[in-house]
């Protein structure tokens, strides 16, 4: 019989359904058992498409025995992270100070009162790998519970107040930060950059767009090519490697090897959409039209298969399906990748005489071309990446370019054809407030830098109607995190409300209606006033309402997502430079003086920060295009976008939204066509040069 779960809505607690483990859902019902009944919590902390999480649940939570050891002597809760982050980060918090490193499937024991005393991440049903097993943790731990239960609560008390030091802020006084922070960073990135093969460290190694973003615009500000080199390096090897998906588009989650060959096959909204805003920064940086057909290829995956069709986005796919050898099977095996990969053969029986210029351009070997296995999933799989350039594979085939790229192309429809027919990995199909928020940037801003995309713009707009439609109530400015089967749930937290705004203001740039800058504008006044720390600065991740969460805390690490902070100080840095607010001014000064010590003790956990104090020290223009539709407000806008200004803000003005952007924006009432049918302004402070009525004059002004 299904659990307790069966009545959820999140697709992580839906897999686990049918558990013989007495699961729960986070809430008053567990916890109260817990009490009644004097027993420790088992807490287990996951995401839909987390493949560890999967073989957690394969080994340990579909076995009976073990089952029965938690339905007897534990209350056991799952959460998923992605609908609930504030319980995951508190207990993320507990794992990570405790054990030195942290990751999902988590699993953390509780006491009644929910406060932690022992923590791990995966654990096999059975010792191996070094790993105690997970049968023994919980025998052992019932048993200390039972004869050691006074030692557990003072340790578990003890432990929550030094966790309360974690979340408190540093009351340094500090002001904004100089440059030389900046630099500083910058320096600690060249330390920490692989030369030979692009991104940072060693292996694994994670596809995070807040650095590549901070070094591009470190670039803008100074001139500093070696911070754009870095940046674009890292971002050319992820498009060539084999995280990216060379037949269907996007981006996978992380490579586990060093030179982005082996990915973990996962795919995240929230990485489309920063990879794409990195991709377009880097368009513009560096004039190369291969990162900008990176940013559609990438956006048209994530419109043709994680597309809701009432406008907005799905979450993810998972990294695990099941072989396409093994579909007729009556109970098979899912595998890491297998949607994805390919044998020699079947290239050479799916593209006939185009399967010799497949090989080459991907690395396609009889055997197999995996340099890394280590689950033994890819045995005589190929995994596509791009081993030879164009050029290089005209060569080795003798053939034209212009015969190799009709190859290619007419290649990539026929794999992708096949590909549909193969089970696909599950897809995690809730929609998030703040993920969505993301894309909507990625979109809209694709639309305004890119030529000849007014289907982002569309789309954009799409999404943010689903959001105001089925997840904001105007008459309580309440806001939403997640939408799935038709019903919205979960109060919002800082990160929706700070996405979402990015979102908006990305849209309003991009298109020009007002609307989208009024919700903006509110939504940053609701986040302000739930979520701003008066005392030190910054914006706390939650409301602190909840009393089953412990500790009220500021996220202060740009992660694979940003902090809100982070991105609430970019929002501020855009609206303080349209609406002139001393209020805004002051919330951007503390929240950088907040951050201060540490953007100067450890750069590269902050590098969204970093882009913000970037931005701050470089300026804001604004650049406000004033027309109707033609071709002389198109050209003033292809000029605009030819240069990278990631500090400048774009106004629109036409004769239809003038009035009621003036009610937002005063000093735009006189902001008209002059001489002609459009015009462009370029302001800095609300002090404005000479109107430009042609391209030239206005790239002229830009240049200077």
């Amino acid at each position: 019989m299904p659990n307790r779960l069966a009545s959820e809505h999140s697709p992580y607690l839906l897999q686990h359904k049918d558990n013989p483990v007495d699961w729960y859902p986070w809430g008053a019902e567990a916890f109260a058992r817990a009490r009644a009944e004097d027993k420790p919590i088992f807490l287990s902390i996951g995401y839909s498409t987390c493949h560890w999480c999967h073989v957690m649940e394969h080994e340990s939570f579909e076995s009976a025995a073990i089952a029965g050891i938690l339905n007897s002597r534990f209350i056991s809760i799952k959460v998923d992270r992605e609908e609930r982050p504030d319980v995951d980060r508190v207990y993320m918090t507990f794992v990570q100070a405790t054990t030195g490193g942290g990751g999902w499937p988590m699993s953390v024991w509780l006491t009644p009162a929910l406060q932690p005393f022992y923590g791990g991440t995966y654990f096999p049903p059975v010792a191996r790998w070094g790993k105690p097993g997970f049968a023994e943790i919980l025998e052992e731990i019932a048993r200390v519970w039972r004869e050691e239960r006074d030692k557990v609560l003072q340790s578990a008390a003890h432990i929550v107040e030094r966790l309360r030091t974690f979340g408190a802020s540093e009351r340094s006084g500090a002001g904004v930060p100089p440059p030389a922070i900046l630099d500083r960073a910058v320096e600690e990135f060249a330390a920490a950059f692989d030369a030979r093969r692009g991104g940072f460290g060693n292996a694994p190694k994670f596809p995070r767009p807040a650095d590549l973003l901070f070094l591009l615009r470190e670039h803008a500000r100074t001139g500093n090519a070696g911070a754009r080199d870095m940046a674009v390096a890292t971002l050319r090897a992820m498009a060539l490697g084999g995280m990216r998906d060379h037949v269907g588009g996007g981006f996978h989650r992380y490579s586990v090897d060093a030179d982005w060959r082996v990915p973990h096959f996962e795919k995240m909204l929230y990485d489309q959409a920063q990879l794409v805003l990195a991709c377009l920064e880097a368009a513009q940086a560096t004039g190369e039209a291969f990162f900008a057909d990176v940013a559609v290829d990438t956006l048209d995956y994530v419109r043709r298969d994680l597309a809701d069709p009432g406008g907005a986005f799905y979450s993810a796919e998972d990294a695990d399906s099941v072989p396409p050898e093994r579909a007729g099977d009556p109970a098979p095996h899912k595998m890491e990748g297998a949607f994805y990969i390919w044998t020699d053969v079947e290239i050479a029986a799916l593209l006939g005489a185009d399967a010799g210029v497949v090989r080459e351009r991907f690395g396609v070997r009889p055997g197999g071309n995996a340099p890394f296995d280590p689950q033994n999933e890819f045995t005589n799989k190929n995994l596509l990446y791009m081993a030879k350039s164009i050029a290089e594979t005209a060569a080795a085939v003798s053939r034209p370019v212009a015969e190799v790229e009709a190859a290619l192309h007419r290649a990539r429809l026929t794999l992708l054809e096949r590909r549909s027919t193969r089970p696909r990995p599950h897809l995690d199909d809730k929609i998030l407030t703040a993920w969505n928020g993301l894309m909507i940037a990625a979109l809209a801003r694709a639309s305004r830098v890119l030529d000849g995309q007014p289907r982002f713009l569309d789309d954009a707009r799409r999404a943010a109607a689903f959001i105001e439609r089925q997840l904001w109530d105007a008459e309580t400015g309440t806001l939403r995190r997640r939408f799935r089967n038709g019903a919205a749930g979960v109060d919002g937290y800082a990160e929706d409300y700070a996405y979402l705004v990015f979102g908006l203001l990305e849209l309003f740039q991009a298109g020009g209606e007002p609307r989208w800058l009024e919700w903006a504008l509110r939504l940053q006044a609701r986040q302000d006033e739930l979520f701003w720390d008066e005392a030190d600065g910054g914006w706390f991740s939650t409301t602190g309402k909840d009393p089953s969460v412990l500790l009220r805390l500021r996220e202060d690490y740009d992660g694979a997502e940003p902090a809100a902070s982070s991105i609430s100080v970019l929002n501020l840095l855009t609206l303080s430079h349209l609406t002139a607010s001393e209020a805004m001014d002051d919330r951007i000064g503390r929240t950088f003086g907040a951050f201060a010590s540490r953007a100067a003790q450890m750069g590269r956990a902050v590098p969204m920060m970093l882009a913000a104090l970037s931005t701050y020290h470089a300026g804001v223009p604004q650049i406000v295009l004033a027309g109707d539709e033609g071709e002389d407000l198109e050209a003033l806008r292809r000029t605009a976008a030819a240069r990278y200004l990631p500090a400048a803000v774009i106004v629109p003005v036409t004769a239809a939204t003038r009035g009621a952007l003036a009610r937002v924006l005063p000093w735009v009432s006189e902001m008209a066509p002059r001489g002609g049918p459009a015009t462009a302004y370029v302001c800095r402070d609300f002090t404005c040069q000479a109107p430009a009525t042609s391209a030239a004059e206005l790239a002229a002004q830009l240049g200077s």
